[in-house]
């Protein structure tokens, strides 16, 4: 996963980082509080950069975790930052505050899902949703893309699959480009791939939306005879020193109008 730093140095990896997030040497120079001319000497191979630089740079043209590691390992040093398995008791106290907020958000989804967008934590909201669906589909681990937009997943019962199936396809892209994965790359040409929706059949079974005035692009989704309204927030933590920690992020879903909340509360003991 990721870049491949083989024999081809920590220079042209920077220089192909910079390039991507359209910096010029000598706006990056400024911002690392470094020169445009030490910055082409790091480029083409003309000087070695210390390992703070390298961070440095890195820090400044957002490169994700995983691949600060492999920057640093071109330019012939450890790697700063563990992968720690989730299950490792070291990550204890992160797993318990992960469940702790997914139950406090019950009876509303949400999920927590890594950089492949495997979930590897749910709460009973989303085991609502998921009600039904194939087992084929449900065998671990679980994928959030695979189960949404899969023709036998979710995508049936979602009322504005157009968009939404937009909206996921343009976030995986912005992924897929920002940290160059393999992976990543392999299960958006999957999920692509997965027939789109039939326009006319849209048209035609899409019910008015309800007068509520969405902030944000809602997931319309039947359930249980019902439709369904939610808007989703993804939060990520904050300054990760691991691997594994910086590629996790939380999903929540906002129910969207005041149908939906009074349903899902119902749900409650």
């Amino acid at each position: 996963m990721g870049v491949s730093t083989g024999a081809t140095g920590v220079g042209p990896l920077l220089r192909g980082w910079r390039e991507q997030r359209g910096v010029s040497q000598l706006e990056l120079a400024l911002r690392a509080g470094s020169s445009a001319r030490h910055i082409s000497f790091v480029e083409t191979g003309r000087s070695r950069p210390s390992e703070e630089l390298v961070l440095r740079l890195a820090e400044h043209l957002d490169v994700p975790v995983r691949e600060r590691n492999g920057l640093l390992l071109a330019a012939g040093y450890a790697p700063r930052f563990p992968e720690t398995p989730l299950d490792d008791p070291a990550l204890g106290s992160l797993r318990e505050g992960l469940e702790r907020l997914l139950g406090g958000y019950e009876p509303y989804p949400a999920l927590v899902v890594n950089a492949a967008y495997d979930v590897v934590a749910a709460n009973l909201g989303i085991a609502m949703l998921l009600d039904g669906l194939p087992e084929h589909l449900l065998v671990p681990p679980l994928n959030a893309m695979r189960l949404t937009l899969h023709p036998q997943g979710l995508a049936p019962k979602i009322r504005n699959l157009r968009e939404w199936r937009g909206h996921l396809l343009a976030q995986m892209e912005r992924q897929v480009a920002l940290q160059r994965s393999d992976r990543l790359r392999a299960l958006y040409e999957e999920v692509a791939a997965y027939p789109a929706p039939d326009l006319r059949k849209d048209d035609d079974t899409e019910e008015p939306l309800d007068p509520v005035p969405y902030v944000a692009l809602p997931l319309r989704i039947e359930h249980d005879g019902r439709v369904l309204s939610f808007i989703s927030s993804i939060s990520t933590f904050n300054t990760p020193m691991d691997v594994t920690v910086a590629e996790l992020a939380v999903e929540t879903f906002l129910p969207a109008d005041p149908a939906t909340v009074k349903y899902l509360q119902s749900l409650m003991p």
